[in-house]
């Protein structure tokens, strides 16, 4: 059925508990300024709609908790590349060491000892988040090959299918393009663009198991957060009544936001770890084919871009330079 081992993922999370607890106070912590904002906008919002009849009160405490609300989002929207380079990536960092066998160094804390081997395989934030960009417009047009092969199967109805198939595996994508980045972390590469480069041909040579896990994923993880979605109306419809005029439509919106909090920082960083080990596992002892490499040229123009910065890549080591080869198992 799938091919990861549910109570080992469970086991590396427990392992991680330093940054477990990080991403339970991240998450969270946006969560609730979604939900300060939020409310504090409507409130000026009623404020503000005393000065006219009722319904102008009411459009007042709307409009008040809607700009709150976009206002958090613009805020979040500009440190998501600080998320993903200390949040995201230093998890990724910590099980990538364990799923080695390795120990943490002594004397250091998960977090700090993560954030220094991002910044050894990264450098700036900004590097991991166009890596992880392009990476994902690469595994989005590695999906589109199950469209385009149904296109020539004439079979009614099949097309329509395939185009919901490949919508829920566009989603499944964002369980694989972090194991993306884990390849450049746990193969000491100094050259993010080239890691991706062989980490993506990779993946693209074994596809169907990659892929098969993420949607298998993609359920799990969706459903329980539906799970929490449906448990968290309750509370949220709580926190609501405390807001000025009862805005109608957040208890609806804060129980997505709860939902999302739980999904991010616990159910997705256990997809993530079960999708390093499916992959890890299925790579192990495979070269790089370079028919794949021309396949993801001929396919994704964000493979192509990932190959020119792979070639003028310059970090200061031996790795920056070189051509556009598959040498040993990695393209340099």
């Amino acid at each position: 059925m799938w091919d990861f081992s549910i109570a080992r993922s469970l086991g590396l999370m427990s392992k991680t508990m330093p940054f477990v607890l990080l991403r339970v106070a991240v998450y969270f912590g946006i969560a609730a300024a979604y939900v300060i904002v939020t409310a504090t906008g409507a409130g000026i919002g009623w404020g503000v709609g005393a000065f006219g009849d009722e319904g102008f009160r009411a459009g007042s405490i709307f409009w008040g908790g809607t700009i709150g609300f976009g206002v958090t989002a613009g805020v979040l929207y500009v440190l998501r590349e600080y998320i993903l380079y200390i949040v995201k990536a230093g998890h990724i960092a910590v099980v990538v060491e364990l799923l080695d066998g390795r120990q943490m160094p002594e004397g250091k804390s998960q977090v700090s000892y993560a954030t220094s081997v991002v910044k050894q395989r990264f450098g700036e934030a900004s590097v991991l988040f166009a890596v992880d960009q392009l990476v994902k417009g690469v595994l989005r047009a590695v999906t589109g090959l199950i469209q385009g092969i149904a296109a020539f199967l004439p079979i009614p109805g099949l097309q329509q299918m395939t185009g919901i198939l490949r919508a829920f595996l566009n989603i499944a994508v964002g369980f694989i393009d972090e194991v993306i980045l884990a390849y450049a972390i746990r193969t000491g590469s100094t050259n993010p663009w080239g890691s991706a480069r062989t980490a993506l041909v990779l993946y693209g040579q074994n596809y169907k198991p990659m892929l098969k896990n993420a949607a298998w994923l993609t359920l799990i993880v969706y459903g329980l957060s539906f799970l929490v979605f449906l448990l968290m109306l309750a509370p949220a419809a709580a926190l609501v009544y405390f807001i000025p005029g009862a805005w109608s439509a957040g208890g609806f919106v804060f129980a997505l936001l709860f939902a999302w909090a739980v999904k991010a920082a616990l159910i997705e960083p256990f997809a993530i770890a079960c999708m390093m080990d499916v992959y890890f596992r299925t790579i192990e002892g495979q070269v790089p084919n370079a028919e794949w490499d021309a396949k993801l040229s001929g396919m994704s123009k964000q493979f192509t871009k990932i190959k020119d910065k792979a070639a003028g890549w310059q970090p200061g080591s031996a790795q920056s330079t070189g051509g556009s080869t598959l040498q040993g198992g990695a393209m340099t």
